[in-house]
């Protein structure tokens, strides 16, 4: 492999050249592979977080009358309705739940939250327990994890509801962003608190909690199929939808800021076409030389393409390794979580910004190179 020895000397003896070239190499290949982690690990995230909701079909009355824009509060979802859908849906659990807000008190504290109310022996399937047990009497509720932990919520505690007192039965496990129910800040009581309390027997929502995902289809259409038969009466919709439409969202954000790395491989590319240009200009009379002793045009071609190899290589070697690095950074700094750095998914980035890095080199070799092997020899030897 003479004509790579060949191009090693030439690397050696241009050193700053070329390392200022595979420099550049370095810098694009971390940025794209920093930022693929850091888009990765973003919607790796946000997946693990909404993926507990995504099972779920959410049934609300339609707002206004049918056939009407008119906006009213008090579409309310009826026990006879209930029971269709209990029966339609089965054996998937139906769990209705009243869902309204109210001053509390807490001690010497005053605040507004949230209250559902649900039965009790359907609010496991709603919520996990931290510490504590479900409320067994109309006067018990459950807290949630946030508002436990701002007002010191323990198992016991009493909070004021309006003009009612209730007792702290359990404190909810922090459950983050829903789109059925977001607990974190709420009170959970009975449903024959809450309708006694608020003097409300229907219901604001029923959340249908389906044991096979494969499923969520056939229940949507059951449901409306029940209901709205001849007007609409109810919406359903379900959690895997807006889940989907949520990591799409999230999966374009990776890919936007992957490309945003990208322009960096693309200036670092025009580096390396402006060094082999000017090591095929520098190197005329020995083309000329080595081309008029019998090289191929393809030896030739091949020497200067393994100069571009060689800073490829090393420049796409020493920035996958310093991209774990920055890619480390920039994930603890916007999420404050590394777990996710280290999955498979988010892992590929590094040999993927490692790839295009050598792919953008060689590509930015080519023309020189063909350049070179296509120089008329004569005139090469007369080249001063």
């Amino acid at each position: 492999m003479i004509f790579f020895e060949i191009s090693k000397r030439n690397i050696r003896l241009n050193w700053l050249r070329s390392f200022l070239a595979a420099a550049g190499i370095v810098i694009g290949v971390i940025a794209i592979s920093s930022m693929g982690i850091l888009g990765s690990s973003l919607t790796l995230s946000v997946t693990d977080s909404l993926s507990t909701v995504g099972d779920s079909v959410i049934v609300i009355p339609v707002v206004g009358q049918p056939g009407q824009n008119m906006v009213t509060t008090e579409a309310l979802i009826t026990e006879r309705q209930l029971q269709q859908i209990t029966r339609v849906v089965a054996p998937n659990d139906a769990v209705p739940i009243h869902a309204g807000a109210d001053r509390i008190e807490i001690g010497p504290d005053k605040t507004v939250a949230a209250i559902y109310g649900i039965r009790p022996d359907q609010i496991p399937l709603m919520v996990d327990i931290a510490d504590g047990i479900v409320p067994r009497s109309t006067s018990g509720a459950l807290a949630g994890a946030l508002l436990a932990d701002e007002y010191d919520l323990k198992t016991g505690s009493r909070v004021r509801v309006g003009n009612e007192t209730v007792r702290i039965t359990g404190i909810l496990e922090e459950q983050g962003m829903g789109f059925d129910i977001n607990p974190d800040n709420a009170l959970i009581v009975s449903d024959r608190w809450y309708a006694t309390t608020y003097d409300q027997d229907d219901y604001d929502q029923v959340i249908v909690k389906v044991r096979d995902i494969n499923d969520i289809d056939a229940v949507k259409l059951a449901i409306e199929r029940a209901l709205n038969r001849r007007d609409d009466v109810v919406t359903v919709y379900d959690t895997r939808m807006i889940l989907e439409m949520i990591i799409e969202t999230f999966n374009q954000i990776s890919t936007f800021t992957t490309a945003i790395g990208g322009i960096s491989l693309l200036v670092a590319g025009v580096s390396i076409f402006n060094v082999q240009m000017m090591s095929v200009t520098e190197r005329i009379k020995e083309i000329g030389i080595i081309r008029s002793i019998g090289t191929k045009r393809s030896e030739v071609m091949k020497m200067f393409l393994y100069e571009a190899f060689i800073l490829g290589v090393v420049g796409s070697g020493i920035g996958g390794i310093l991209s774990f690095a920055g890619g480390y950074i920039a994930v603890s700094i916007m999420l404050q979580d590394t777990t996710y750095l280290f999955y498979p998914e988010t892992l590929f980035y590094i040999p993927y910004g490692m790839v295009i890095g050598l792919i953008v080199t060689l590509l930015s070799g080519l023309y020189p190179a063909w350049k070179a092997a296509n120089l008329n020899p004569i005139e090469a030897l007369r080249f001063e």
